[in-house]
């Protein structure tokens, strides 16, 4: 594994922000400070970050965390600004953001302790909408909003399409719904300037299927994991350690098949098919064994079979 995914995958950082560390000469393995990320490591080499050793990768986990207005989503400010991870919830481990939001944009930001997930969520590639609220200065019409479904170049740079939906029009201001998938730098921001509108206030409510709900300014909820790994797909999620074993065998698949391991699981060997009927009366037969099937030629409904008796 390359040094930098050992890195990423331990929590401390992405992957890229792991070859800025190298590039730094903050790693070193097996006692030699490195200066290129293009070395492998193996699970005996001795890995150190700033001197300490490398934390033992746990188990892929994703938070959804609601980003109040006024902090940034770094881990060290060069201004000394507030940050999203001075004020996390005292439960969570470290972490790290999946993507980032500006400083006076607010809402949904995931978060988790895997670099390589981060890395692999805030890919473009990835095909997931990133869909924000948005409250405007300014008009515009629907032909100048269906201009942007192609994409955009502005000032150089350019977007991919971008969905955009009139909510609501209050004084001077404008609500809109927009929905875009890269997640440029400012990206939002710059696209409907470009149609003349002044945002002033942001607001991600969600991330592909991840959604901002009714989480408060400051508060995180763990995604489950059963739910991560059916967004992510059975191939990545068991990259990322997500799907067990049984869960991914053809008789996973079959239906039951998780009432009959719980059955196995409590060490339960009786089943109703295999207790005789009761006597009309509603007691139980007495002759009867509570284990194992009955015999046709011992019991009938109405009780015993009679002897039967020879002619002389």
């Amino acid at each position: 594994m390359r040094i930098a995914k050992a890195v990423a995958r331990a929590g401390l950082c992405s992957r890229r922000e792991a070859e800025r560390w190298i590039a730094d000469g903050r790693v070193s393995v097996n006692g030699q400070v490195l200066t290129t990320p293009a070395v492998e490591v193996k699970p005996k080499d001795r890995v150190l970050v700033d001197g300490r050793p490398l934390p033992v990768a746990e188990p892929a986990r994703l938070w959804r965390y609601n980003k109040p207005k006024g902090v940034v989503t770094t881990h060290n400010d060069p201004q000394g600004r507030p940050t999203v991870f001075d004020s996390l919830p005292p439960d969570l481990p470290r972490v790290i953001s999946v993507g980032r939001l500006d400083f006076n944009t607010e809402g949904l930001i995931l978060l988790t302790n895997d670099g390589e997930l981060a890395r692999h969520l805030e890919l473009p590639a990835t095909g997931w909408l990133r869909r924000y609220r948005v409250r405007a200065k300014g008009r515009v019409n629907a032909a100048d909003l269906d201009s942007l479904k192609d994409g955009v170049e502005v000032e150089g740079v350019r977007y991919g399409p971008v969905e955009v939906a009139i909510d609501t029009m209050q004084g001077a201001n404008t609500w809109l719904t927009v929905g875009i998938r890269e997640g440029k730098n400012r990206e939002v921001r710059k696209v409907l300037a470009h149609l003349g509108l002044e945002v002033n206030r942001l607001i991600r409510v969600s991330f592909g299927p991840f959604q901002l709900l009714d989480l408060k300014p400051g508060e995180a909820e763990s995604v489950r994991r059963r739910v991560l790994a059916d967004q992510l797909g059975p191939e990545i999620a068991a990259q990322f350690g997500l799907i067990d074993e049984h869960e991914d065998t053809p008789q996973a698949k079959k239906p039951g098949f998780n009432k009959i391991r719980a059955v196995k699981d409590r060490g339960d060997k009786t089943s109703p098919d295999r207790r005789p009927p009761p006597r009309r009366d509603g007691k139980p037969r007495k002759d009867a064994s509570p284990k194992g099937p009955f015999r046709k030629d011992t019991f009938r409904k109405d009780g015993p079979r009679k002897e039967r008796r020879e002619k002389p």
